[in-house]
């Protein structure tokens, strides 16, 4: 009887804990996707604006939109943020999988409490490094400043070419020394399960509704 008691017992307090987590799943996974729609309203208005030169984002084989960044400019050591990185497989988009970034000042003070970043990763071998884990701007991939909408469509050596927005500015700006990752636990919230940076933007999942938003963004 004794027995029967403690199995009851581990049972509802199993019960108990996934229900608490279940909630706690969806209020993440409700975040993951608002983060997602937000970097596609970021890209909307830099199109809108032709901030970046027409035709380069056709060129880069991956976007990488991280909306509020918070407190990452000159002599601040920033706390990050995160946010969706598309490519083209295949010639059509992926699914975003999620990225995090932190570690480092910007090169470049925008002002404001939060700023939007854009990466345009022109590099294959660069889009392999961004895939494989932690990787660091200026050491591992180089990175320039990207050209303004006046500029020509000539994209030079680097790696990535980065742009930065705060109050309605946007603006080329040096990312050196910040630190890019696969956030994993957004990814497997996003798509109910475990799977990799890498598989996802090699076409393994589908896009959740607000990845179809941001695919529809960068294609037009």
């Amino acid at each position: 009887m004794p027995h029967t008691k403690t199995i009851v017992s581990r049972f509802l307090v199993s019960s108990l804990l996934v229900s608490f987590m279940l909630p706690a799943w969806a209020d993440d996974k409700a975040k993951d996707e608002e983060t997602i729609r937000n970097a596609a309203t970021v890209l909307q208005a830099m199109q809108a604006d032709k901030s970046i030169p027409s035709g380069l984002i056709g060129k880069a084989n991956c976007v990488l939109i991280l909306p509020s960044v918070k407190k990452f400019a000159i002599g601040v050591g920033g706390s990050g943020g995160r946010g969706p990185m598309i490519c083209r497989t295949h010639g059509k988009w992926s699914a975003p999988a999620m990225f995090t970034i932190g570690g480092a000042s910007a090169g470049l003070q925008l002002g404001g409490s939060a700023t939007d970043y854009v990466l345009l990763i022109m590099a294959p071998a660069a889009v392999d490094k961004v895939l494989s884990g932690k990787t660091k701007v200026g050491s591992d991939v180089t990175a320039a400043a990207g050209p303004g909408a006046t500029a020509t469509n000539s994209v030079g050596g680097a790696d990535i070419l980065t742009y930065g927005r705060a109050k309605g500015l946007f603006a080329g700006v040096s990312l050196s020394g910040a630190s890019l990752q696969p956030d994993d636990s957004a990814n497997a919230r996003l798509y109910g399960k475990t799977v990799s940076a890498t598989d996802i933007v090699h076409g393994g999942v589908q896009p959740t509704p607000a990845g179809e938003s941001l695919v529809s963004a960068v294609q037009h």
